[in-house]
């Protein structure tokens, strides 16, 4: 049977939902010139798990409640913001309890066009803004060149933006890289509701003691927009993209072990990576919703052990909001096989309910 920890672990280490954000509303008012706003949400969750080859198992938790602090203010003629969020995962770790402590998600410092700290990382932007609304606290991503969770929000991220151009340096994932993580991206939005996305990736990657390769990935986004129905697509390709994308040669461990292990396949050739995803999005009236998500990512080469180099997902939910800013959902889902961090093969059902603040 899969223990609550491991369940935890899976849930806790997604990103968010693909069009959610450090969203804050309720503005406390202005103080010595400088306006202060208090944002989050509560939300419970029921979660039935079925995994392939195992046994069933549920586990409920209000763990991923979240509460955000924004402070605006000008400054000699410049906009500039400061941004803290937390929820209550406490690192990913299990309390036998049930006491979490607060962890950090987003502190950021942001100066007219230019963000520094610790917030979203180029890829995320480069296609979540353009997905479907899903309840799956992790694994939001899968298919994209966005789709592991786990560095979702690295230590540092400098976000240039001019235009429909991003400019992304950030902390590396590989720890003796001698130079940042990197991503640029262009969006283009039309007057009629589309969007579009084009991104290319840069990394160094460990592909042995003291050596490394150069690893980029270029990414396509789209969400089309029909009235109450939109269409959600994406896919990416590139070469030592693993930790990113969530899949590949040691792909779906921890990004310590794969960047530890080169991200390199067994005969020591960056990893390539393949994936898709194509979502649907519908209004039924003006209180519920609904979404419709598949997505796969093929690796040309994946862990010893691994039948399948083709990972598959399914998303399948209803939201219904009762009163604003209050929402009741439910949410089917089904992956192919294992994914970091203890992710099972096979279905969940997800019931929840959140209050948006």
């Amino acid at each position: 049977m899969m223990n609550k920890k491991n369940l935890a672990m899976a849930i806790a280490l997604a990103g968010v939902s693909a069009v959610s954000a450090q969203a804050y509303g309720l503005e406390l008012g202005e103080f010595n010139g400088a306006q202060f706003s208090i944002g989050g949400y509560i939300k419970a969750e029921g979660i039935f798990t079925d995994p392939d080859g195992g046994d069933s198992d549920f586990d409920a938790s209000a763990r991923q409640s979240r509460i955000n602090f924004r402070v605006d203010r000008q400054i000699e003629g410049h906009d500039v913001t400061a941004f803290v969020e937390g929820d209550f995962w406490d690192n990913a770790t299990d309390s036998s309890d049930k006491s979490y402590a607060m962890r950090l998600r987003h502190a950021y410092i942001q100066v007219d066009n230019l963000t520094i700290g610790q917030t979203w990382n180029g890829q995320f932007y480069a296609n979540a803004p353009f997905d479907v609304e899903l309840l799956d606290f992790y694994g939001t991503g899968i298919g994209s060149v966005s789709g592991s969770g786990a560095v979702v929000r690295p230590d540092l991220v400098m976000h240039y933006t001019t235009g429909g151009f991003r400019f992304t340096l950030q902390d590396p994932v590989n720890q003796e890289a001698d130079f940042p993580d990197m991503v640029a991206a262009y969006t283009h939005r039309t007057e009629s509701g589309h969007a579009f996305n084009a991104a290319v990736t840069g990394r160094e990657v460990e592909t042995g003691v003291d050596d490394s390769e150069f690893g980029a990935a270029f990414s396509l986004a789209a969400k089309f927009n029909f009235g109450d129905t939109a269409l959600a697509l994406s896919g990416y390709t590139g070469e030592g993209n693993n930790v990113y994308s969530g899949w590949g040669y040691n792909g779906a461990t921890a990004p310590a072990s794969i960047a530890s292990r080169g991200e390199v396949n067994a005969s020591g050739d960056l990893v390539e990576t393949t994936g898709f995803s194509a979502g649907i999005s519908h209004r039924f009236g003006e209180r519920l919703r609904g979404n419709l998500r598949y997505a796969q990512v093929e690796a040309d080469e994946v862990a010893p052990g691994v039948a399948d180099d083709t990972l598959e997902t399914m998303n399948v939910n209803l939201i219904y909001t009762y009163l604003p800013g209050l929402d009741f959902g439910i949410e089917w889902r089904d992956r192919s096989a294992l994914t970091m961090p203890l992710r099972p093969a096979g279905q969940q059902v997800e019931l929840m309910a959140m209050y948006k603040f």
